[in-house]
């Protein structure tokens, strides 16, 4: 059985949106602005891996060593707790012999903190950022073919090219502005923000699908009404769905942001900014595309 939410006239206030939409649009210029660009990571900008062998680690905890870490200013880094070792990634600064410094200082620290505990640079190794363009450029191509095949889905399951265009602009609606909230809160940009931002995209397009779906449904059983009821009907009907639904991924994200730690919480902070642009662009932006196209077609 259908849960129906009421009756809200959605399309009305349509310009609202769009102008809401465009806000948000410019918070993404201007953080882009502000922070003179995104805060890349050691994934795309390279840096110094280390990995410290510990003889005895059963009384060490990544929250010691991060404290250790940021004592010594570096603010950048990523840790990773192996069996009686720690892998710590620095990203790249101005001076090579800077960062050695700093690791020898660090590794000094950790010495110091514990005592009775043997500590040992196994191995230093630079990554350049080779890699990480690789990657992103993998991303990239991955991205731009999700959006080929959408378009060629959606045009042929609404027989419209321009439905499947307004699919896409949702897509790039979320993500961009979603990247901007992550550059706007000084976050890096590394392989994990990557894969959330393409979570999104994922998230925003099925969102849309489903409610491009009723619209087709309702424009076939109820050809009495015009286009405007239709989009409001099946916005309407599918309100309930798209809130549980949204809701349940919120409440998720928003624990792994609270108490997931630091290696998840840019991941969950994406995924939150990302869920709440996916139902904004579905019903608020993608809909209402629609009815300003087949307004214009009826003319």
């Amino acid at each position: 059985m259908q849960l129906f939410i009421g009756n809200i006239d959605f399309i009305k206030n349509r310009y609202r949106f769009f102008i809401f939409s465009g806000l948000l649009l410019l918070i993404t210029m201007f953080a882009l602005i502000v922070r003179h660009g995104p805060n890349l990571g050691i994934d795309f900008k390279g840096g110094i891996i280390m990995q410290i062998s510990l003889h005895n680690n059963y009384n060490v905890t990544l929250n010691d060593i991060r404290d250790i870490i940021r004592k010594h200013g570096v603010k950048s880094f990523e840790i990773q707790n192996l069996e009686n070792s720690i892998i710590l990634k620095i990203k790249k600064m101005n001076k090579l012999q800077e960062e050695f410094n700093i690791l020898e200082a660090i590794k000094n620290s950790i010495q110091l903190k514990f005592i009775n505990n043997s500590v040992i640079i196994e191995k230093i190794d630079y990554v350049g950022p080779t890699i990480g363009k690789f990657f992103l450029k993998q991303a990239i191509y991955s991205f731009l073919f999700a959006i080929v095949g959408i378009i060629v889905y959606v045009s042929f399951r609404f027989k419209s090219n321009l439905w499947g265009l307004f699919a896409i602009v949702g897509i790039i609606h979320d993500v961009i502005i979603s990247f901007g909230f992550i550059v706007l809160a000084n976050k890096e940009i590394n392989m994990i923000v990557i894969v959330a931002l393409l979570t999104i995209a994922g998230y925003s397009i099925n969102d849309t699908i489903v409610l491009f779906d009723r619209i087709k449904e309702n424009l076939k059983f109820h050809k009495n009404l015009d286009i405007k009821t239709v989009i409001n009907k099946s916005i309407n009907e599918i309100l309930t769905r798209t809130i549980i639904t949204s809701l349940m991924v919120l409440i998720v994200a928003c624990s792994l942001f609270i108490l997931g730690g630091e290696v998840i919480h840019t991941f969950s902070y994406v995924m939150i900014i990302g869920t709440i642009l996916g139902v904004f662009s579905s019903i608020f932006i993608c809909s209402q595309l629609i009815y300003e196209y087949e307004k214009t077609k009826q003319l």
